[in-house]
């Protein structure tokens, strides 16, 4: 009877994807305002890198990010409404919607 055993280091390298992933989200906060084609390319990294180590990105991240032209949303590439209930954040590049709820 065989047993499914994980390759060594797998648990490591996925607490390290998670911290680069942190990291890149960090510097495209950074980077949004003089190089908002920098920022957007650090988001797709930190996407791939979690796709491919089977990480989820954290939903307070996974917000800054639109679902559908995958840019960084920035202060400036965003437009905020709050009412009954729900959050809707369009994005500045594309137009799309998303809404999320708040309390």
């Amino acid at each position: 009877m065989a047993v499914s055993r994980r390759k060594k280091g797998y648990y490591r390298a996925r607490e390290i994807a998670r911290e680069r992933i942190e990291r890149l989200f960090l510097l495209a906060e950074e980077e949004h305002l003089r190089r908002p084609d920098r920022s957007d390319r650090y988001v797709a990294i930190a996407r791939r890198m979690g796709m491919r180590m089977r990480v989820r990105i954290p939903r307070r991240l996974k917000r800054r990010v639109c679902k559908e032209c995958r840019c960084y949303l920035s202060p400036g590439r965003t437009r905020v409404r709050l009412r009954d209930g729900i959050m809707t954040v369009t994005c500045a590049e594309c137009g799309e919607q998303m809404r999320y709820p708040y309390r």
